[in-house]
């Protein structure tokens, strides 16, 4: 179905903006990773968000999403792969599926990783970012997952439940990809494995490689008061936005981004 607002991120940023599109009557979808991968429900104790202190992130996590559907967003967990904007509609990719909307609120956190030595290079030529997504292709046949999630491991899983030989490499430090026309090996951590298919399996995936051309400097997005990017109707919040790093100011962008989202369809929905 085609929503107003699609929310990418399941983070203190991304279900405040969620609340405020829906405060204003608008559908909105939130795309997340499990909450257990998110690093606010590590956190044993949070004791500067005002008004809940004493909570573990966990907790305020789990408050944070039941206000969220009680306002009727839905939640859906998947991981975007990228985004295309066709007239006044983006649609966008979550593992095999794709969904459309008019705004687009990014708030995924901070994607620290930096691309491995061949990644850009063999991307869409033997390394692919979703095993639901791509393994039909390589089924059969010999792969490599390099994950960073528990989800990881469950689509090396997949994996071989279509009969691919998968060799597993959890969380390396380090890994290059190798090959001439196409990816054919992965050297993780010094250790070397022969592969038709290099899976990387992080948590997020950098806004410059799902929204290209979005204005980043120093790695973060850059919005203006509205939480307006350079892209039409796309809007950032939180973390991904830069410092401060705290809850506090994460929920204020989302605040923002989720009013400015919602106004965005608004004039859209008049000059219709």
């Amino acid at each position: 179905m085609a929503y107003d607002v699609i929310v990418i991120g399941g983070g203190p940023a991304g279900l405040s903006a969620a609340v405020n599109v829906r405060a204003r009557g608008r559908s909105v979808l939130v795309v997340s990773n499990p909450m257990e991968e998110s690093p606010l429900w590590k956190a044993e104790l949070v004791d500067n968000y005002l008004g809940l202190p004493g909570l573990s992130g966990a907790e305020l996590l789990e408050r944070f999403r039941a206000h969220a559907e009680q306002a009727g967003a839905e939640v859906r967990v998947g991981r975007v792969l990228n985004a295309l904007a066709m007239g006044d509609d983006w649609f966008v990719s979550i593992g095999s599926d794709v969904e459309s909307a008019k705004a687009i609120v990014l708030a995924g956190g901070v994607t620290r990783a930096k691309k491995f030595p061949g990644e850009a290079e063999f991307l869409g030529k033997g390394v692919s970012y979703c095993a639901t997504c791509d393994g039909m292709l390589y089924r059969g046949r010999s792969v490599a997952v390099v994950g960073y999630s528990d989800s990881a491991k469950k689509e090396a899983e997949f994996l071989s439940s279509i009969g691919c030989t998968v060799r597993y490499f959890d969380r390396p430090k380090k890994c290059e990809i190798q090959g001439g026309d196409k990816a054919e090996r992965v050297i993780c951590d010094g250790q070397e494995a022969e592969a038709d298919c290099v899976f990387l399996l992080r948590p997020a995936i950098a806004p410059t490689d799902m929204f290209p051309g979005i204005a980043v400097e120093n790695g973060y997005v850059q919005v203006d008061r509205n939480m307006a990017t350079n892209l039409p109707g796309v809007f950032a919040a939180g973390d991904c936005t830069g410092l401060p790093l705290q809850i506090a100011n994460a929920v204020g962008d989302g605040l923002i981004a989720g009013q400015s989202a919602a106004k965005y369809v608004a004039v859209l929905a008049k000059k219709q």
